[in-house]
């Protein structure tokens, strides 16, 4: 990619944030980001009144094997490149530039800290809404932001319901669940399809996929 090419992506994602806004907050690996993600965030915006949402790719995560995981630099500038032409995306590397393992709680503390008026909404799959009693400090986290879990089409509703009663009830917890879509998109499917030579169309940003196909990305 030129350099004119990344400096104009890095500077059309990112922005500040106003102290009164409704904030989402989308985390993950990205490895890569695909087209499910940026729609999940896209009914989440939607369907909260949320004026922008943060992309944040994570650092070193403590729940996944950090050698199977691109570089947090490789991982950011896709994220970049996806979110060119959304005016309510924007990047952060909050938890890139943190040293040691990332954690949902200290991102939140800092974000707090930061802007104290904003009120944040934790964009968060049906998979880690299930187990997000087992993460570092979820007093914290469900104490300073609205969840807002997504649901798969075809997923179990009936046991997300419950989980997400579950915390309300034990921690006082705002938690909303944003309308099933469906999203039959996953990095690994990715992952697998690149290593195979195959099609990728259509699942990832066109951006996205011209910078894996010149950096010759996940084909090992």
């Amino acid at each position: 990619m030129k350099r004119a090419e990344v400096e104009t992506a890095k500077t059309a994602a990112e922005g500040n944030i106003r102290t009164s806004d409704r904030v989402g907050i989308m985390g993950g690996t990205f490895n890569p980001i695909h087209n499910g993600h940026l729609l999940l965030a896209e009914t989440a915006r939607e369907t909260l009144a949320l004026d922008r949402v943060l992309f944040m790719p994570s650092g070193n995560s403590y729940m996944k094997e950090a050698s199977r995981i691109l570089d947090g630099n490789t991982r950011g500038q896709m994220v970049r490149l996806a979110l060119l032409g959304n005016p309510h995306f924007f990047f952060s590397d909050l938890e890139l530039l943190r040293e040691g393992a990332t954690y949902t709680c200290d991102t939140l503390a800092s974000l707090r800290a930061q802007n104290p008026r904003t009120q944040y909404y934790f964009i968060l799959g049906e998979d880690n809404l299930l187990t997000l009693r087992l993460w570092k400090n979820p007093g914290f986290i469900l104490h300073n932001c609205v969840i807002a879990g997504a649901v798969r089409e075809s997923g179990d509703h009936t046991r997300i319901l419950e989980a997400a009663n579950a915390l309300k009830e034990e921690y006082q917890a705002d938690i909303r669940i944003l309308p099933p879509r469906r999203i039959d998109i996953s990095s690994t499917e990715i992952r697998q399809r690149l290593k195979r030579g195959q099609s990728v169309r259509y699942m990832l940003p066109e951006k996205v996929i011209d910078y894996i196909m010149k950096n010759n990305l996940y084909r090992d």
